[in-house]
């Protein structure tokens, strides 16, 4: 049983109450979610409790006006619950999704990635002084990332890990993929600067097998399923009861 932490009257506030409030909120109920936040809670839903006793007590439930706000909600409530039921029955087995992956294996590929480092400089000049060095064994490109780059990346000694096409910006997308693994490139200008750029790996596009996205596979075609079972239900209901659109 939920403990009670106020009492209104003939009402009470528990601790699961206050709990869901904060809940309702999302992500800014976090900022509620410590004894000063609790108390304000409480406080706003004893201030809800007061006025549900006061609207009680003067009949307010009776008023026209609030006959006509209660039909709207509840009307609207059990439309929701009744689209809720279309869809509630609707599911995906294992063998349903194992087929899917099956007969469209082709799409299930992974995208070509690669691994690489680089080292952001602001002039061409710099980028062009710092690239004899590591070529003349000066020094290793890693350190040297470390001491001269201006990219946060630099505590790793440059390291971006993993990516694919399109996640960096298209001139050092297109060069990096035109590289040959263990290749430093020349000079590449962006919007950033200058990029002196190592290619540690590059992985080429492969199938996905299916154990690695039978989750995420099953979620979607769930979501198909549903869509068109809502749909289904809608077009038989339209038979039943005609819709006459005017605009």
């Amino acid at each position: 049983m939920s403990k009670i932490l106020a009492t209104v009257g003939t009402l009470t506030v528990t601790d699961d109450e206050v709990n869901e409030f904060i809940y309702s909120l999302g992500q800014r109920g976090q900022a509620y979610n410590n004894p000063e936040g609790r108390r304000a809670v409480l406080n706003q839903l004893v201030s809800t409790k007061l006025l549900l006793l006061d609207a009680k007590r003067n009949l307010l439930e009776a008023e026209p006006e609030f006959k006509a706000q209660l039909a709207a909600v509840k009307d609207k409530l059990l439309s929701n619950y009744a689209g809720e039921k279309v869809l509630r029955g609707v599911s995906v087995s294992d063998k349903e999704a194992r087929d899917y992956y099956d007969a469209n294996a082709d799409k299930f590929v992974s995208e070509e990635s690669v691994n690489a480092s680089h080292i952001l400089v602001d002039t061409e000049e710099r980028a062009l002084e710092l690239l004899a060095k590591i070529k003349a064994g000066e020094i290793s490109f890693e350190d040297c990332a470390r001491e001269n780059s201006s990219c946060p990346s630099k505590a790793e000694g440059g390291s971006l890990g993993d990516f694919g096409k399109g996640q960096m910006v298209p001139e050092f997308d297109s060069a990096v993929f035109a590289m040959e693994v263990g290749d430093i490139s020349e000079p590449v200008k962006t919007q950033f600067g200058y990029h002196i750029i190592k290619l540690n790996g590059k992985k080429a596009a492969e199938p996905m097998k299916y154990e690695e996205i039978a989750g995420e596979l099953k979620e979607t075609l769930l979501l198909e399923k549903r869509q068109k079972a809502y749909e289904s239900k809608i077009n038989q209901l339209k038979i039943l009861y005609p819709v006459d659109m005017t605009v």
